[in-house]
């Protein structure tokens, strides 16, 4: 078997003590540029590997973060913590992430876990705001993503009420008049997303249908669909929790012979990838996920470093997108063109 050298043998090699080597590896301490060739020369040759555990010992500092998400199979925390791990790349640690499977039950055993193995956290979760000093209380740089931290302490999200904002003014704009939103309660978002339709259409004297799905997934979406789209008062629009659940909505309604756009509009929210392939493309707002991630993570190192930073919830702005599940209806373009200034016929 091949010798597994030692730090004993760099310092050997490299004509310097232990702790050189050692204060060289764990980067406490810079040394003359030829002594820190001839280190690094001896570490390539020996193909010196540190014990990573012997270093956290002596550093105090694990290399790893964590990231901890509520569903893997939805697309906007997998962009998070792509996002996330480019950063901690960039910082020379590994990315650690957990998956909570939105069940609270678990959750406290994987994070506790979790927090034992990194330098800091960014954590998704739906726990209750009187139960989040249990995340915040681990003695470990904490992010909380998705919502508004306890005052003192940091977060990081989309401004959700403007997102929903300015579903609600386009859907408007375009003529819808009978709109309803398909809404996830236990998320925190929301409240926020319910907030910014209400208002907007409130502010065009129209009212917000409110229907509730079990879930942000395509299997609810599906679920509700015939509820939504069978019953006696007929809709123009539905705004969904996130894409996941507008794109089984739009499949259950295909289903059901209910053409999209032409006979309602639909809407979703993240613009996770598989939006842009849907039949018709997905109009949505884009989260910026993946920015998520990579502002959280930033955010996490500062605080890791220990440097001053402007402690609150950071908001990441969203963005419209505009595909081909929504369009204006026909009444509102006849009426368009009927208000259009008509020219004037020259004499002959």
């Amino acid at each position: 078997m091949k010798k597994k050298h030692t730090i004993r043998d760099v310092a050997a090699r490299a004509g310097v003590s232990i702790a050189t080597v050692s204060k060289f590896i764990n980067s406490t301490q810079r040394f003359t540029a030829a002594v820190e060739k001839r280190v690094q020369a001896a570490i390539d040759d020996l193909e010196y590997h540190s014990n990573p555990l012997a270093r956290s010992m002596i550093t105090g500092k694990t290399g790893s973060v964590g990231v901890a998400i509520l569903d893997i199979c939805n697309p906007h925390f997998t962009n998070i913590v792509k996002g996330a791990n480019r950063i901690a790349l960039e910082h020379g640690y590994n990315l650690l992430f957990v998956d909570t499977e939105e069940s609270q039950a678990r959750e406290d055993e994987l994070l506790d876990a979790l927090s034992r193995r990194v330098d800091g956290l960014i954590i998704s979760t739906r726990m209750p705001d009187e139960q989040l000093h249990r995340v915040m209380d681990y003695g470990k740089p904490v992010i909380l993503s998705g919502r508004p931290a306890p005052e003192g302490f940091p977060s990081i999200g989309i401004d959700a009420h403007a997102a929903a904002y300015m579903i609600g003014e386009l859907l408007v704009k375009q003529g819808h008049r009978n709109i309803a939103y398909l809404g996830f309660a236990p998320a925190r978002p929301d409240t926020e997303r319910m907030r910014g339709l209400s208002e907007s259409l409130e502010a065009h004297g129209l009212e917000l249908t409110r229907f509730e799905v079990g879930g942000p997934t395509i299997v609810e979406g599906e679920r509700v669909c015939s509820s939504v789209l069978l019953r006696k008062a007929k809709l123009d629009a539905v705004v969904c929790y996130n894409d996941l659940v507008a794109i089984g909505f739009m499949g259950a309604a295909r289903a059901l012979g209910i053409s999209i756009p032409e006979d309602i509009s639909v809407v979703g929210i993240d613009n996770i990838p598989f939006g842009r392939f849907t039949s018709p493309a997905l109009t949505t707002v884009d989260t910026q996920s993946e920015k998520l991630g990579e502002e959280g993570m930033r955010q996490l190192f500062r605080l890791i470093a220990g440097e001053p930073q402007q402690l609150g919830h950071v908001m990441v702005e969203p963005r419209l997108v505009m595909r081909d599940s929504t369009r204006i209806r026909p009444a509102a373009a006849a009426a368009a063109v009927e208000s259009r200034p008509r020219a004037k016929s020259r004499a002959r």
